[in-house]
């Protein structure tokens, strides 16, 4: 397995296949991998001729020093994890300054709003440093192709904004949200829950599940205030927001609309771990 440190390396050895017009697949990650991150790469093996996944903890779209800090950092046992799929994954696992060269700071992005709804109010200044890791392991690696989990919905459209608006020639493939048996969506910061706690946390799945649910025939502000109440009298939890948006905006509503796809965005902190999950409501 080929794991390159630094991009100058790592584009020394795509410049080959890019010459020889082979496909490229792009699986970028923060690493601590799981089965969704996984999945990304069996996805991106079978409709390209080369993979490349990224392993790289981007300090630009942390607004909390504590969970930059605390992320998992699991490099040796990622690798081993990719070895079981292929021998012939390309990793770049390089260093902040490699990527930053001594400016570690994040370009403004402009999404057309979509920056401004539930993660953007909650964490100020992650989607620009979103974009600026993106648009630079793009320019990087130069893929035909890149992959994205769901579960980071809102990531995943700002990441095709940012692409149609600097006008990249990549295209950005969503994938299902993987889950532990529990319902709880797989996530690298689920490796900082217990046990007992992961099983705890498949409520928040269930109280999702539930919610799309009541959509059937009550309104967004009743669902949501029924979710709130639920998190309110839980204990483990500490809700962040709940929302009812929009797919394509991004927008809260308070009423459907015929012929729109809506879903429910949510955040919740258990023992200060930040969970993240959606699902969609149509």
């Amino acid at each position: 397995m080929l794991i390159f440190k630094t991009q100058e390396d790592l584009k020394s050895h795509l410049q080959t296949l890019i010459s020889n017009h082979k496909t490229i697949g792009f699986v970028p990650t923060m690493g601590a991998l799981h089965d969704g991150h996984l999945s990304l790469i069996q996805k991106s093996m079978s409709e390209n001729d080369a993979t490349v996944m990224s392993i790289f903890i981007n300090p630009t779209q942390f607004n909390n020093s504590a969970d930059l800090n605390n992320y998992p950092r699991t490099l040796e046992s990622d690798v081993d994890k990719m070895k079981r799929i292929s021998e012939d994954i390309i990793v770049f696992a390089p260093s902040v300054e490699n990527i930053y060269q001594g400016n570690t700071i994040s370009q403004s992005f402009d999404y057309d709003g979509l920056e401004f709804e539930m993660e953007g109010k909650h964490r100020p200044g992650h989607f620009n440093g979103v974009g600026t890791i993106v648009k630079r392991l793009f320019e990087i690696v130069q893929p035909n192709n890149a992959y994205f989990g769901e579960k980071d919905f809102q990531q995943l459209q700002i990441v095709k904004k940012m692409v149609e608006k600097s006008q990249m020639n990549v295209t950005v493939i969503g994938q299902p949200i993987f889950r532990e048996p529990s319902g709880l969506a797989m996530s690298s910061r689920n490796e900082r829950l217990s046990a007992e706690d992961r099983v705890i946390a498949a409520f928040i799945y269930q109280t999702l599940q539930e919610a799309r649910i009541q959509f059937g025939t009550k309104n967004a502000t009743e669902v949501t205030k029924w979710v709130e109440n639920e998190f309110h009298n839980n204990v483990h939890f500490k809700l962040e927001y709940f929302e009812i948006a929009d797919e394509s905006t991004l927008k809260s509503i308070t009423e459907k609309e015929p012929n729109k796809k809506y879903r429910a965005f949510i955040a919740v902190f258990m023992n200060e771990i930040r969970l993240i999950d959606t699902i969609s409501l149509n």
